[in-house]
């Protein structure tokens, strides 16, 4: 199947650049351009794309407003937002997490690595890198809005079996399922099997949403460095 991508920045010669690169795969096209959030989400439903590029900055409605509002959209729930930023280090970052977003990728990043965070976003997985990155998103969603965690999400995780905690514990840590399979012994198909259970009982659209529950009720906590 051909992934359906949408961009959406406020930079017409940043767009321009992206299309070409996407359109020269046999896998993805783009079926659209945004410049605002309002318009990225309006095109999105409009032309069923499957992954969004979402710039964070942009006048009117922002990427962060346009991912939120993808996000809580019914039926946009098979679309997924990678999230494009200028500065990784920052907390819009973890906003988007919260608000919906798959993951984000620097601006500066090689084309190689933009095509494979479609691919990976695409199929469902938390394109959350360079890990030094992701350690910086889990001590900002540790820190929260001043709650040590969110005691509804805490409450939730009291549905997960033993071992749907263990893969989450591991899904938090950036792990793929591979490893994790590796770490606790078990079959590929079987984390990836925890994984979906999990992802049910918890409401996560995927990994990425996982990540953040498993660090906001307090299950997971950041490693201090």
């Amino acid at each position: 199947m051909t992934i359906r991508v949408l961009l959406a920045d406020d930079q017409a010669l940043l767009r321009s650049a992206f299309r070409v690169l996407v359109d020269s795969e046999p896998d993805m096209e783009v079926v659209g351009e945004a410049s605002d959030g309002a318009e990225a989400v309006r095109l999105t439903r409009q032309e069923r794309a499957d992954v969004v590029l979402m710039d964070i900055r942009m006048p009117g409605t922002d990427g962060l407003a346009a991912t939120r509002m993808i996000g809580e959209d019914p039926t946009l729930a098979h679309v997924r937002v990678v999230i494009l930023t200028t500065f990784e280090v920052d907390d819009y970052v973890v906003q988007s997490l919260r608000a919906g977003a798959s993951g984000f990728l620097g601006k500066g990043s090689e084309p190689e690595e933009l095509l494979s965070a479609i691919r990976v976003a695409a199929g469902g997985e938390a394109l959350l890198s360079p890990a030094a990155t992701k350690g910086l998103i889990a001590r900002f969603l540790a820190q929260g809005d001043g709650d040590d965690n969110d005691p509804v999400r805490s409450e939730r995780l009291a549905a997960l079996t033993v071992r749907e905690r263990e893969v989450l514990v591991q899904v938090a840590g950036g792990h793929s399922n591979d490893e994790i399979a590796e770490r606790l012994e078990v079959s590929p198909l079987t984390v990836k099997t925890h994984v979906n259970r999990a992802m049910a009982k918890l409401g996560a659209r995927d990994r990425a949403q996982l990540v953040v529950i498993a660090y906001e009720s307090g299950l997971v906590r950041p490693r201090v460095e």
